[in-house]
């Protein structure tokens, strides 16, 4: 999966969506490639008023780094990206500056999206978080939004990612589960190995020791049987990541490290997610990481 910020252009819509690429065709081919090029003007729309649940096709690419207007269409219709959340900059007098802009964007906007897709597995193969933030011109006019959108990189997809009509037991789970993997990734430390960084590999599994604790608790008012199995597995994982975090030297670390990494597998739920009626097909990325 990819992810990506954009800023917002200051400039208003642009021409350039309203001319119509019209080739050597004949009358017909004419006559809907006008239709087309028509419809899609009538579609765009200012990245400024994008609100969660629209479905939208940008007009640069999702690898270009401003956008001024996309294209919103019906959500059953093929399109690249929809918006999933949003949030509003605070605390902040002038512009933080393009990094910083960026870097809050990009650490508001997963706790965002959970709310309207709790199982990130659902989500299609190929599409990722994208983000539209504020640029210093925009700033400059009021402007404080982030939008966070899922979209794809290459090809489309067809319908909405909004997880719809979930029961109590789903959402408990998802809620904790969520929580277990955003303090694992968010507490990345810098150095790749261990030895470099034992305090901020301590703190990372202070994290997730904490997550799993109200994972765990949330857990209790789930009465299904490999879910229960997965909370008893859990709690041995809790502990594990509990002595890590509390671990005297590098060796002690290990010893625990091993056994927490491998406690929260994502392979290790999939029986309880069929049980509860969740996505069962592991993100690929995650999959890679637990499989090295």
């Amino acid at each position: 999966m990819f992810s990506g910020v954009t800023s917002r252009s200051a400039r208003g819509i642009s021409a350039a969506v309203a001319l119509l690429a019209i080739g050597a065709v004949g009358c017909a081919d004419l006559v809907d490639s006008a239709k087309d090029g028509a419809k899609k003007v009538a579609r765009q729309r200012s990245v400024f008023s994008l609100t969660p649940g629209d479905c939208y096709n940008p007009n640069a690419g999702t690898g270009e780094s401003q956008e001024s207007s996309v294209e919103i269409v019906p959500c059953g219709e093929a399109h690249k990206g929809q918006v999933v959340g949003e949030f509003s900059i605070e605390g902040k007098s002038e512009y933080p500056g393009d990094t910083e802009a960026s870097k809050m964007a990009d650490e508001g906007c997963p706790a965002e999206s959970q709310k309207f897709v709790p199982d990130t597995w659902a989500v299609p193969e190929g599409v990722g978080l994208f983000i539209y933030y504020p640029t210093k011109e925009s700033w400059a006019d009021g402007d404080r939004a982030v939008s966070c959108t899922y979209a794809k990189e290459s090809g489309t997809f067809s319908g909405s990612l909004k997880n719809a009509s979930l029961t109590a037991d789903q959402r408990s789970y998802l809620k904790g589960a969520n929580a277990v993997y955003e303090a694992f990734w968010s507490n990345q430390p810098e150095a790749d190995q261990i030895e470099k960084d034992l305090a901020g590999y301590k703190k990372q599994a202070e994290a997730v020791a904490k997550a799993l604790d109200s994972h765990l608790a949330a857990l209790k008012s789930v009465d299904q049987p490999e879910t229960v199995k997965l909370r008893t597995q859990l709690g041995e994982t809790a502990e594990a990541w509990d002595d890590a975090a509390s671990a005297a030297g590098i060796d002690d670390f290990y010893i625990a490290y091993d056994m927490a990494f491998t406690g929260i597998d994502p392979h290790k739920t999939v029986a309880a997610r069929k049980e509860l009626k969740l996505a069962t097909t592991i993100p690929a990325d995650d999959a890679d990481v637990w499989a090295s």
